[in-house]
């Protein structure tokens, strides 16, 4: 990465994750409907909204243009793995699990598959969970950005290292040192058929879904939900 371009997806990234942190307030992890766009207004180009809808599936229901910029098209409604080149999408499917199953916060460093008109391009991927209106971690908002110009699209990425830091009560997440790429689930077949949804009935929120999901629209002017 150019020095400039390091600078932006460090900040954008910390502002990120702090903010997070906040909502969070030493809890295991914070509520969906807490997230307000004005908190992370500088981030919002880079910024997404996760559901997790399967074991190691995850769609976009909120996307900045940044990434309908990397995939040349709106990406919400798509799954996160449509970002990664096909070698690369079991691994992303088992960091997934970890976010919700953990949870656990996961920050990637990403290289993006080269060819005519694809110059060389890196990037970074933060990924911190978040409960669902009935108290399931089945949400996370994270942030993708590019370390240079995109060219042409869609741009599909591989990993090139993680790092995962687990959530404890009570104390700030620690960033976790870099880790290779390698399997961490020892039968994802497994964990896809033995899913099933457990929501646990939780208190009412204070907002209908409309009025939070309106506070998010300025993430992407598509967006409608």
């Amino acid at each position: 990465m150019g020095g400039s371009e390091i600078g932006k997806g460090h900040r954008v990234t910390a502002e990120l994750r702090a903010y997070w942190e906040g909502l969070r307030k030493g809890g295991p992890v914070p509520a969906r409907s807490a997230v307000d766009p004005r908190g992370i207004e500088r981030a919002l180009e880079y910024a997404f909204i996760l559901e997790r809808i399967a074991p190691g599936m995850a769609r976009f229901r909120l996307a900045g243009m940044h990434l309908n910029d990397l995939m040349g098209m709106e990406v919400r409604g798509m799954p996160l793995t449509a970002f990664f080149a096909p070698v690369g999408r079991k691994r992303i499917a088992e960091v997934l699990e970890g976010v919700f199953n953990g949870p656990e916060v996961a920050e990637l460093t990403l290289t993006a598959e080269t060819g005519i008109g694809k110059p060389a391009l890196g990037a970074k991927l933060l990924i911190l969970p978040m409960k669902s209106d009935l108290g399931d971690v089945n949400r996370a908002l994270g942030c993708l950005i590019a370390d240079g110009p995109i060219g042409r699209s869609p741009r599909r990425f591989t990993l090139a290292a993680t790092q995962i830091s687990p959530i404890i009560a009570g104390s700030p997440v620690q960033r976790g040192l870099p880790q290779p790429v390698a399997p961490r689930l020892a039968s994802f077949a497994e964990a896809q058929q033995g899913y099933v949804a457990a929501p646990n009935p939780g208190a009412a929120p204070s907002m209908t879904p409309e009025a939070r999901r309106a506070l998010l629209r300025v993430v992407s002017t598509n967006d409608q939900g």
